[in-house]
């Protein structure tokens, strides 16, 4: 519970490992914090897997695969059980974790070693069935291009560097059902999502800010689920307000903004022909009040008024 129930099953597998990133720097000083750093980060995938499949741990799809305790997941830690945990292979012992198997590639890419390990031990299989030198099936850099790519159906496959249709047909499907499978367990995000998702993005954004805010969830929280500075989450709720769409933030304004700075901001905001921050800011006094109070009143003001 020290983690709020706000990461995904990679940041959860991060922190038992203690590896630092965007998403779970802020939780360095939790007293879980790498506990699990004697196992590798795969190991503590898969053990996330099996919690899902037994439905311990449940995926929140409308935000974006955050994970949350079922009341069965609830009742295991209040009295455990054994389960067995199927363990990743050690691929060659590449290195496992998600977070340092970027490499620079032959063509400049960045290379996913971990897939890439995958994908030349499955080459070889074939290799070795058919009786072929690996290269024949794919070279190293139409590996190396997948990995990168990350092609998940036969007209991706097709796009590679190397790989033509024939050859796509030939051998591509397993390659193809194989990235498929670890895109989705790793959370991989492909290029050819984000030209998707840089238009829906910023709406995805805002779904996740309302629902939070309607849950009273503190905007610290928010924050720390998107890897947002707090300045960055209240540039995206003034946006979602100047849209048209009411937030109560009530809940956290009575927790951060003593009272009598709560009414001095608004009757200012009533009484001013704009709503300039600086402004606002200057008349109150700056040494008593801050920026974040004033935007965070604003919103209140747009949300009862707008």
């Amino acid at each position: 519970m020290e983690v709020k129930q706000i990461l995904k099953s990679i940041d959860i597998a991060n922190i038992l490992v203690g590896v630092s990133t965007g998403q779970t720097k802020a939780f360095k000083n939790i007293s879980n914090w790498a506990i699990g750093d004697e196992k590798k980060f795969t190991y503590w995938k898969a053990v996330i897997r099996q919690a899902l499949i037994e439905n311990l741990l449940i995926k929140e799809i409308e935000n974006y695969g955050v994970l949350k305790l079922t009341q069965e997941g609830f009742r295991f830690l209040k009295k455990s059980y054994p389960i067995l945990v199927a363990e990743d292979h050690d691929y060659e012992n590449a290195e496992e974790d998600i977070e340092s198997t970027i490499v620079t590639g032959s063509d400049g890419g960045g290379v996913d070693m971990v897939l890439f390990s995958i994908l030349k031990d499955m080459r070889k299989k074939i290799a070795t069935k058919e009786n072929l030198p690996p290269y024949v099936i794919f070279e190293d850099r139409s590996l190396e291009d997948m990995t990168i790519q990350y092609p998940i159906n036969m007209e991706e496959m097709r796009q590679i560097i190397g790989v033509g249709l024939s050859k796509a047909q030939k051998y591509g499907e397993p390659f193809i059902q194989t990235i498929k499978k670890y895109v989705e367990e790793n959370e991989i995000e492909r290029p050819q999502d984000l030209i998707v998702k840089s238009i829906v993005n910023k709406s995805g954004l805002k779904v996740y800010i309302i629902k939070s805010i309607d849950k009273k969830l503190p905007l610290e929280d928010i924050a720390v689920a998107k890897n947002l500075l707090m300045d960055d989450l209240l540039n995206e709720i003034e946006s979602i307000v100047a849209s048209g769409t009411k937030l109560d933030i009530q809940y956290y304004i009575d927790e951060t903004v003593d009272p009598y700075h709560q009414e001095d901001i608004l009757e200012l905001l009533r009484e001013n022909e704009n709503d300039n921050v600086s402004e606002i800011l200057e008349e109150l006094g700056e040494e008593e009040y801050t920026e974040e109070e004033v935007r965070l009143m604003r919103i209140v003001f747009f949300s009862k008024f707008g």
